[in-house]
């Protein structure tokens, strides 16, 4: 009996390992508080990034440095892109060049829809003067950190490994043909991610009560103001706090954590406040280098 307590005492806190940091919760605006679209899902000791917008290294060596020690820039290795917009993807040479620099040995795995193979390899060839003389100069420099496997996936599971199972579903950006959002099942978790969405169905079949649903929104109040050719843009790109008030009280996540927000000169009370007149659940306005566990 004494075995069997310790066996379950030690796997629990073996499952019990899950964390989520928020490296970037901004859009397209070039806002210096929130940096480009990124979210890295820790887990048994590895991250795994969503998205990789402006600023995404950076933001991995502050969190590193907050005392997040899995984001140790060499250990940046394995990221799932949502769709190709700049805002998602800017960041991409960065990820690939910065942390092999700074000591990662090994390619980066990257899954993402089609055109993910054309990005990598065309950063490859935008940087082959760097990449030669890094290597062949007197800077003494591994010959396999700067280097990229890219996966083009499809609807269903993309990645099962290391007490991971990742799943990539279709999501609603208007004319974008391929724009996933990620559900993430762990030992102990399961999160999802909306990468950037108009209402899907999708998410709320793929949360079912998930642990933690993290989803972009605009303010609704705001988007009134708005002129008509961008209020037609942006409704059907993206997802207003009463769409999401709607889809999470159908989702019904333990956690709701914005991200992704467009504010248009709302505060992140009046943002939570539109949501919370009609959902109940749980929601928090997420900001750069917050934690979730």
């Amino acid at each position: 009996m004494r075995v069997g307590l310790l066996l379950y005492f030690l796997l629990s806190v073996t499952l019990a390992q899950t964390k989520v940091v928020l490296l970037g919760t901004g859009n397209p605006n070039a806002n210096p508080e929130r940096m480009g679209a990124s979210i890295a899902v820790i887990t048994n000791g590895k991250p795994y990034l969503i998205d990789f917008g402006p600023g995404v290294v950076r933001r991995a060596s502050e969190a590193f440095n907050d005392g997040v020690e899995e984001l140790a820039l060499p250990n940046l290795t394995h990221a799932f892109v949502t769709h190709l917009h700049s805002d998602h993807t800017v960041g991409f040479a960065d990820l690939i060049f910065t942390p092999w620099v700074l000591d990662r040995d090994q390619p980066m795995a990257v899954y993402g829809p089609r055109g993910i193979k054309a990005m990598a390899r065309n950063i490859m060839r935008a940087y082959r003067e760097d990449i030669d003389i890094r290597i062949n100069g007197r800077q003494p420099q591994n010959t396999t950190g700067y280097k990229v496997n890219a996966t083009k996936i499809r609807p269903g599971v993309v990645f099962d490994d290391n007490g991971l199972k990742v799943t990539a579903f279709k999501v609603n950006h208007g004319e974008i043909e391929e724009a996933y959002g990620y559900k993430f099942e762990t030992g102990d978790k399961t999160i999802v991610i909306s990468g950037d969405a108009a209402p899907s169905e999708s998410i709320v079949e793929q949360c079912n009560g998930c642990d933690m649903l993290f989803h972009e929104v605009y303010s609704l109040e705001k988007f009134q103001l708005k002129p008509p050719e961008w209020k037609a843009y942006h409704s059907s790109y993206h997802t207003s706090t009463i769409e999401l008030a709607e889809i999470a009280t159908r989702a019904r996540p333990k956690l709701l954590v914005l991200y992704h927000q467009i504010f248009w000169g709302a505060t992140e009370e009046e943002i939570l406040k539109e949501i919370r007149g009609n959902y109940n659940g749980a929601v928090v306005s997420g900001k750069d280098l917050d934690v979730f566990e």
